[in-house]
C-alpha cells in the first residue's frame, strides 16, 4: 500500500476530508499516511482525530506524525502521493498585513489569497517554502506526485511546474461545484445528466459548455440570472430553497443559517450572493468557476474608490476573508473537541479530488478531473508558461490534460490579465528582485485602477518590512 504524506496536517477539517476520503478508499485503506506540521498541537489534534476515524471505520490505515522541519524529510521520505495544504504565517500575522497595509493606500481586497498584492506577497512567502519541499522531494521520493491545494494555486503550482521536477498537479473545488452551483441557485437544478466543460486559469476558468441530453442550457441560464441580479427571479420558499441548493441532502446547521440570512437578503434587496459572477457572464458571455467574492478583485471593475455605490449595489463582502479566520479561530476553539476527541467519530467520502487522483494511479481506472498544469499547448490562446486549468483525464500513467484549442476572445483576454501578475510573481520569487515584485502589482487589474506607480511601490516597500521573517530578503 501507498505512502501518503500530508503537509500542513494541522489544517484539520481539510485533512479529515482528504484523508478521511483514503481510509474510505479499499485500495488506498492500508496507506500509510505521514502527518506532517511545524504546530505540535495541530498535528496532535489531527492524529487523534484520524485515529478514531481508523477505530470506528475499521480502516487498516497507519498515522505516524512527523514534527517541524528537522523531520520533513523523513516524513516525506518514500512517499508516493504527497499532499500540499500549508499556509506559511497564517491568519495572525501575514494575512492581517496583507489587508492592513494595503487598506492605508486606499486598496481594499475581499479574499487577498489568489491574485493582488495579497496574492502577490502570499506567493512570495509560500514559493520558498515549497522549493524546499521539492527539493527533499527530488531526493527522497522522485516519483512521488504532489497533489497542491493551496492558494495561490496557479503561483504556487506554476512554480513548482517550472522551478523543480516534481510531478506537480494543482486541485481547486470550485471546479467541482461550477455547474451545480450556477444551476441550482438558478432553479434549473443539476443532476447527473448535466455535461459541463471547463477551461481558463484556477478561480478563473470558463463554463464553456453547459448542456443537460444534448440541450444547452446557457440561453436558460442568462435568462435567469438576469432576472436574479435584477431581484426579479422566483426563488421559492425558504424549504423549496434549501432542497435546491442541497440537493436534498441534510445541511449543518451553519450552513442552513447561512442559507436563512441570504434568503431574507434577497427577498428584502434583492440581492444575492452571486452577483458579480453573473454581471461577468452577461458582458463576457461565460460564467467562471470561483465565486464573487474572489472575482471581484481579479478585475478593475467593482472595488474602486470612486464608486463605493458598486460594494452595496453588487453585494462585495470587503475583508471576507479576515473574517472567515476570525470565526473558524473561533468555532475551533468552542468545537474543536467535537472533531478531534469524538470517540464514535465516522466519515463519508467527499468528492474531493485527491482520494479519486491516487485511486486512479494504483488502480488504472481512468478518472477525470479538473487539474492545474502547465500550458503545454493546451489552451492555444494562453501563453505557454503559464498555469492553466484545464480536464485531465488520470490513470497509471499520470495526469493526461485535455487539448482544448482557442477560449473565446473576450475570455482569454480577461485570463492575461490575471496570467501576467502571476508569472512576474513566480519570476519575483526566483529571482528575489523587488523590481519584479514592484511589476507584478503595478499589472495587477485592482491595484492598477485603483494606485498610482509611487503608491504600488511604497505598499510594496511596507509589505516587505513588515513580511520580515517570513520571506526572503529582496534586493
Amino acid at each position: 500500500m501507498p505512502k501518503i504524506t500530508f503537509m500542513g496536517a494541522g489544517s484539520t477539517v481539510f485533512a479529515k476530508n482528504v484523508l478521511g476520503d483514503c481510509m474510505m478508499t479499499p485500495v488506498l485503506e492500508e496507506s500509510e499516511i505521514a502527518l506532517y506540521d511545524i504546530d505540535a498541537v495541530r498535528l496532535e489534534e489531527s492524529a487523534m482525530m484520524l485515529e478514531a476515524i481508523i477505530r470506528n471505520n475499521g480502516s487498516k490505515a497507519s498515522i505516524r506524525k512527523y514534527l517541524g522541519t528537522q523531520a520533513r524529510k523523513d516524513a516525506l521520505r518514500g512517499a508516493k502521493y504527497v499532499v500540499n495544504a500549508i499556509q506559511v504565517g497564517g491568519y495572525d500575522p501575514c494575512t492581517i498585513t496583507d489587508f492592513e497595509i494595503p487598506k492605508k493606500y486606499g486598496l481594499r481586497q475581499t479574499i487577498a489569497d489568489t491574485l493582488g498584492v495579497g496574492g502577490v506577497f502570499r506567493a512570495l512567502r509560500t514559493i520558498p517554502v515549497m522549493l524546499d519541499f521539492a527539493r527533499d522531494m527530488e531526493e527522497v521520493c522522485p516519483d512521488a506526485w504532489l497533489l497542491n491545494y493551496t492558494n495561490p494555486m496557479a503561483m504556487l503550482t506554476g512554480a513548482m511546474l517550472r522551478l523543480t521536477n516534481v510531478k506537480t498537479v494543482g486541485l481547486c473545488h470550485s471546479v467541482q461545484v461550477c455547474a451545480p452551483t450556477l444551476l441550482n441557485e438558478l432553479g434549473i437544478g443539476y443532476d447527473d445528466r448535466v455535461q459541463a466543460k471547463i477551461a481558463g486559469i484556477n478561480h478563473q476558468a470558463w463554463l464553456l459548455e453547459c448542456t443537460r441530453d444534448g440541450e444547452d442550457l446557457y440561453p436558460e441560464i442568462k435568462r435567469r440570472a438576469a432576472l436574479y441580479n435584477q431581484g426579479k427571479l422566483d426563488i421559492g420558499t425558504f424549504e423549496e430553497r434549501v432542497e435546491m441548493m442541497s440537493d436534498g441532502e441534510p445541511l449543518p446547521g451553519q450552513s442552513l443559517e447561512r442559507l436563512r440570512e441570504e434568503y431574507d437578503l434577497y427577498r428584502k434587496t434583492g440581492r444575492h450572493g452571486d452577483m458579480v459572477r453573473l454581471e461577468l457572464m452577461r458582458r463576457f458571455g461565460y460564467y467562471i468557476t470561483e465565486s464573487s467574492e474572489h472575482n471581484s478583485e481579479y478585475t478593475p471593475y467593482f472595488i474602486k474608490k470612486g464608486h463605493p455605490e458598486l460594494i452595496e449595489a453588487f453585494n462585495i463582502p470587503l475583508d471576507e476573508y479576515p473574517r472567515r479566520c476570525i470565526n473558524q479561530i473561533r468555532e475551533w476553539k468552542e468545537r474543536g473537541h467535537e472533531l478531534t476527541q469524538n470517540p464514535t467519530l465516522s466519515h463519508k467520502r467527499s468528492r474531493e479530488y485527491a482520494s479519486y487522483i491516487m485511486e486512479a494511479m494504483e488502480t488504472n481506472h481512468p478518472v477525470r478531473i479538473g487539474g492545474n498544469v502547465l500550458n503545454k499547448g493546451l489552451i492555444t490562446n494562453l501563453p505557454s508558461n503559464a498555469c492553466v486549468e484545464v480536464p485531465c483525464m488520470v490513470d497509471r500513467g499520470g495526469v493526461q490534460p485535455v487539448v482544448i484549442g482557442d477560449l473565446p476572445e473576450q475570455c482569454a483576454a480577461l485570463n492575461r490579465t490575471n496570467i501576467n501578475v502571476q508569472l512576474l510573481a513566480i519570476e519575483a520569487a526566483r529571482t528575489l528582485k523587488k523590481e519584479t515584485v514592484y511589476q507584478a502589482v503595478m499589472m495587477d487589474p485592482h491595484a492598477g485602477a485603483e494606485l498610482t506607480m509611487d503608491e504600488i511601490v511604497s505598499m510594496c516597500d511596507e509589505l516587505f518590512e513588515a513580511h520580515k521573517g517570513w520571506m526572503p530578503e529582496y534586493h
